[in-house]
């Protein structure tokens, strides 16, 4: 059975966090918590030492007020009756290290007698006092510490804490995982989905910035796909319709008009069908060839059907791009800017920036307007508000001067001309 990523990660953070704790535990055993009860053990050995000799040093009518003393201010009690037994009982750490520390205090081993004095749970041993043995004894309470029980406790705390933060961050990082999952099997099925949020750590934030992108460009597709077959049905049957006249006419009565109208009905068609098939090889790849921007340039002006018509202004200037897209755009930019420029001149421009190749065709036309600047972008949109109604025009140019852009990674943007008229601006980045 296949776990799930979330529980795989649980897993991992919860063992790494358990392997943790207990490397901290040992570390604070090691190096903080012996050294100190090595020390509190030796501290307690010496005051019960000292307090067996000081005892037998003292006058007896200050004996009871001495142990008064000792036992409200260190919990220590003294008596001449020996332990009730002596035998090595099982203590914690604590104790065995106070066992030692009085063993090489008086040089003999001796072991903590446990007795229960009104219900309390005391330790004796005898030490010397004088020339007699007299027992020493405090109660359990005094060092009733429980490291293990503390140990034990903490490492259940320690691995509840560790599960649910495992979870909460296998959760917290699998979650956007699992909406990329739904989202992507979404856009499998055909289904639009809606875009992830671009929140989180970086790498999840990058994915989703990835994604979005490829779900607007599949939704654009699909949109641009819709508008090329409403748009292509639509356009063709205006020729198709004088087609069919032109037809019924030549079967009444031929003549070399009829024909003629006919050609440029096909034509009309042809080209139509020319540009979209343009729009759809839009995203084709093409490698990129080393070659001078300004002479294609001064190819594409010396193309122009009229003569003088296109200025040029460039250096000569190597660039790595795909030739035959760039000249495909170019070319869309340069005929539109004819079209709609009436006789006037048009301006043909390389620049420079940063290593950036700023192409721009300018013309002296009527314009557009700043809030229909992206609208000409969409396949078959026409602006004949805008532009002269007898120039025409499939409306297919400029998006597909878009495709080719987005395809190979250039910029493209429009903008009204000083003095008057549009600037078309494309910009070409380094090759890597």
């Amino acid at each position: 059975m296949t776990r799930s990523l979330a529980s795989q990660n649980a897993r991992l953070l919860v063992g790494v966090f358990l392997v943790f704790e207990l490397l901290v535990a040992l570390a604070v055993v090691v190096f903080l918590m012996l050294p100190m009860a090595r020390s509190s053990a030796a501290d307690l050995a010496s005051l019960m030492l000292l307090s067996a000799q000081t005892w037998s040093e003292l006058p007896p009518e200050t004996r009871p007020a001495f142990e008064h003393e000792l036992a409200a201010t260190h919990q220590l009690a003294l008596r001449a009756e020996p332990p009730a037994y002596d035998r090595d009982e099982w203590h914690g750490p604590y104790l065995h290290f106070v066992e030692a520390s009085l063993a090489a205090r008086t040089g003999r081993m001796q072991h903590l007698a446990r007795e229960e004095i009104h219900g309390e749970a005391w330790l004796w041993i005898a030490l010397p006092s004088g020339m007699q043995a007299i027992s020493v004894g405090f109660p359990l309470k005094r060092v009733d510490a429980h490291p293990v029980l503390t140990l034990l406790v903490s490492l259940a705390l320690g691995f509840a804490l560790a599960l649910l933060t495992a979870r909460w961050l296998a959760s917290r990082t699998v979650a956007p995982l699992e909406r990329l999952e739904q989202a992507a099997s979404r856009l499998g099925r055909g289904e639009t989905p809606e875009l992830l949020d671009e929140t989180g750590p970086a790498e999840l934030a990058t994915l989703a910035r990835c994604f979005n992108g490829m779900a607007r460009q599949v939704r654009e597709l699909l949109t641009a796909r819709t508008t090329l077959l409403a748009g292509l049905s639509h356009d063709l049957r205006t020729p198709l319709a004088r087609m069919r006249l032109a037809v019924s006419l030549l079967e009444e009565r031929p003549s070399a008009r009829t024909l003629a109208q006919l050609d440029r009905d096909v034509t009309e068609m042809d080209r139509l069908i020319g540009n979209v098939l343009d729009l759809a090889r839009g995203l084709e790849g093409e490698a990129s060839v080393a070659f001078d921007l300004c002479a294609l340039l001064h190819e594409l002006a010396a193309e122009c059907r009229s003569p003088g018509r296109v200025r040029t202004r460039c250096q000569p200037q190597s660039i790595h791009a795909p030739r035959l897209a760039l000249r495909r755009a170019l070319g869309n930019l340069l005929e539109n800017a004819l079209r709609y420029s009436g006789e006037q001149v048009v301006d043909l421009s390389l620049d420079i920036v940063d290593g950036v190749a700023l192409i721009c065709v300018a013309d002296r036309g009527p314009g557009i307007p700043s809030d229909k600047l992206e609208a000409v972008f969409t396949p078959f949109v026409r602006l004949d508000a805008a532009r002269s109604p007898a120039t025409g025009g499939a409306g297919l140019g400029l998006p597909i001067v878009r495709q080719l852009a987005r395809a190979n990674g250039w910029q493209i943007e429009l903008g009204p001309r000083p003095g008057g008229g549009l600037e078309a601006r494309l910009a070409i980045p380094p090759h890597d």
